[in-house]
């Protein structure tokens, strides 16, 4: 026999009139009695228990089941601001060799660039002239204690001494930890060479100075720039905005999704982990952030994203999806309607309309069916057969 059946793009079967001829069969393959069916015009059908029970005919209510909404807005993909960092350099000089290119991966702590700069000779003469400084005032306190001793100094010059020599000690701590900022120590005592490290992994992602440059240091006083920025592309934050009479709605933990025009095809997914609590004061909006995988490094930062956030709807009258058939242009389901005066079953095929957008088991009904009403949930198909 010819196939009675197709299905839809959206999942709805389509039964095609020409099934009249379809019949109820049991699990065994033996047909029922058709001539006692009976079927009216106008699409009702009436079967016993017996030929419900062959036909595998599944009958539910109609309830109200709550159905997640879209909230669809703007977003634009961002870095981890965990997993990225923009290097400057705090010493003032010239860039005199690069030792990474953009693209490269590098480690904690992996040299960047060499400057030559005055402030690292500067570091280390401050260096120089501190322990200096701490040994004599060292050596004064000393003196001055064996003095005491014997009575050939007052006490008011061991003060002073004592006083001195913690002065000197802090400075002599102060110059060290310079020294060690700028690489001013051990073998790096000669020359001005600055050497500019990474300060976490990741991959150089920009790169804004050449051989010769010129930089500011971040401690002299004016704006630094950043030469490198170093950072991770997996995970990748997206931003969106949420209109404010939307908010409440949103929450962290919410399923959000993504595309981006790069790849119209592709949906990105993700959970949302923050919400704003500040509103923007032009646009009314709240930012809400998601960490996107992003192994393939498929998202950039700065691309511009159309975002879907799933957010609790307000319940509505469902049906299963497998209650509804197309039957031409028009949705239809049978309910159970009451029992005939012979005890017989009574199916009436109803027009409704439902909303096709939704994905999942059941559909939102928008007329055609109440609360309460009973709806074959398997078996329609072959209602729809006998029907003419």
């Amino acid at each position: 026999m010819r196939s009675a059946v197709r299905i839809t793009k959206n999942g709805l079967r389509v039964a095609s009139m020409a099934a009249a001829g379809l019949i109820l069969s049991g699990g065994c393959g033996r047909e029922p009695d058709r001539r006692s069916i009976q079927v009216t015009p106008n699409g009702v059908a009436m079967l016993t228990d017996a030929q419900v029970k062959s036909a595998q005919i599944t009958v539910e209510p109609v309830v109200e089941r709550p159905f997640d909404e879209r909230l669809s807005t703007s977003g634009k993909v961002t870095f981890y601001d965990l997993l990225v960092t923009h290097v400057v350099s705090p010493v003032t000089g010239r860039v005199i060799r690069i030792e990474v290119q953009p693209g490269q991966r590098v480690a904690a702590g992996e040299v960047l660039a060499l400057l030559d700069s005055p402030d690292v000779g500067n570091a280390w003469a401050d260096l120089l002239k501190a322990e200096a400084d701490a040994a004599v005032a060292q050596r004064d306190l000393v003196r001055r204690e064996e003095l005491i001793a014997v009575g050939a100094s007052s006490q008011k010059d061991l003060e002073a001494a004592r006083a001195e020599a913690q002065r000197a000690e802090a400075e002599l701590d102060r110059a060290r930890r310079k020294a060690r900022l700028l690489g001013a120590t051990n073998g790096a005592r000669r020359g001005e060479t600055f050497a500019l490290r990474a300060p976490i992994a990741g991959e150089i992602v920009r790169r804004n100075i050449n051989p010769g440059t010129e930089v500011q240091g971040e401690y002299s006083g004016g704006p630094p720039a950043a030469l490198f920025t170093v950072g991770a592309l997996d995970p990748i934050v997206v931003l969106a905005d949420v209109f404010e009479v939307d908010l409440a709605r949103v929450k962290v933990g919410g399923s959000l999704s993504l595309t981006v025009p790069t790849y119209p095809g592709r949906v990105f997914e993700g959970k949302i982990d923050w919400v704003s609590d500040q509103l923007d004061p032009t646009t009314r909006t709240a930012q809400v952030r998601c960490l996107i995988p992003n192994p393939d490094r498929a998202l950039k930062p700065e691309m511009y994203a159309t975002v879907s956030i799933r957010v609790p709807g307000r319940p509505a009258l469902s049906v299963p999806r497998t209650a509804v058939l197309r039957l031409g242009t028009q949705e239809v389901a049978f309910v159970e309607d009451h029992r005939a005066p012979d005890g017989r079953r009574v199916f009436e095929r109803r027009p409704v309309e439902i909303d096709q957008d939704r994905g999942g088991e059941f559909l939102p009904v928008i007329r055609g069916l109440h609360a309460g009403d009973r709806v074959v949930s398997r078996g329609s198909i072959l209602l729809s057969g006998m029907a003419p």
